[in-house]
């Protein structure tokens, strides 16, 4: 009986490195938490002290395990959306805390968390224990399947698909991203304006979440009527298909994208785009500072 609560201490001691572990590598709350206890049950049902280095231990356990509901969310690709967006549009019914999930959200990059979604199960696993926990690939390698070298070029991959690709020059590409940033910053301070004044008269509106005529919504005035103090909390920007855009990604669940069309320095078009079936076409990436 001594040796198992003393077994449970050391697991507890950690418990919250193992949760953010567990977190990055499914942006799931809730999975996190069903991974960790499942490492515990592993723990629980092993030879504790034959374990040098309990946290490696710990953490190669919850990376496997984590590894496989990554591959199961694949293999259910027919029946669930989550296997291009995880998490995206569950219910509130789903989520067990809101507000520590947020928290983690937040602590990891809401852009982050949505593009690691992006990545396939080994690809992900690799890159957040080698980039973000620093764990060498001599490690990595057995949890993934790989060879060593097999693994760094897994880990090369994630990070290109991570930061993404520019698909203009960078003069073009700073003055686009200084448009979007005024459009987002005015839509959540409400500063009608600013909005106005970063929207060509003419601009469109085009709504994948609308249906008919309310689907389109023309003109500057209109369309800063419609997003004036509205704009999602969590929304930021973001790479999509290598142009400056918004994703609006509550606790790190996708609910919507922004493309943009600048010209002459005015927003000319914009497209939410909602549907996980498009969204899973675009190329989401990280917007570096």
């Amino acid at each position: 009986m001594n040796e198992q609560v003393g077994l449970a201490n050391t697991f507890e001691a950690h418990r919250n490195h193992l949760q953010a572990v567990a977190f990055r590598l499914l942006g799931s709350l809730s999975e996190a938490e069903d991974a960790v206890q499942e490492a515990w049950l592993r723990l629980s049902r092993a030879d504790g002290k034959g374990i040098e280095n309990m946290g490696g231990w710990l953490t190669t356990v919850v990376s496997r395990i984590c590894l496989d509901m990554l591959r199961s969310r694949k293999s259910r690709r027919e029946e669930s959306i989550e296997t291009h967006l995880p998490d995206a549009l569950t219910s509130q019914e789903n989520i067990i805390d809101p507000e520590q999930e947020a928290v983690l959200a937040d602590s990891v990059g809401i852009a982050l968390l949505v593009v690691l979604g992006n990545l396939n199960p080994a690809e992900r696993i690799t890159f957040v224990l080698h980039d973000v926990f620093s764990m060498p690939f001599t490690e990595i390698a057995p949890i993934v399947g790989k060879s060593e070298s097999a693994t760094r070029q897994l880990a090369s991959r994630a990070r290109r698909r991570i930061r993404g690709a520019k698909a203009m020059p960078e003069a073009d590409f700073d003055h686009q991203r200084n448009v979007v940033q005024a459009f987002l910053a005015a839509a959540h301070s409400g500063d009608f304006d600013t909005l106005v004044a970063a929207l060509d008269p003419d601009v469109i509106l085009r709504d994948d979440r609308q249906t008919g005529s309310s689907r389109e919504t023309r003109g500057a005035i209109p369309l800063a009527k419609q997003v004036s103090g509205r704009a999602q909390k969590a929304a930021q920007l973001a790479l999509v298909n290598g142009q400056v855009g918004i994703i609006a990604a509550p606790r790190g669940r996708l609910l919507y994208v922004l493309q943009f069309t600048v010209n002459h320095g005015k927003i000319t078009e914009v497209d939410l785009i909602s549907d996980p079936e498009r969204i899973s076409q675009l190329d989401l990436a990280v917007l570096g500072d």
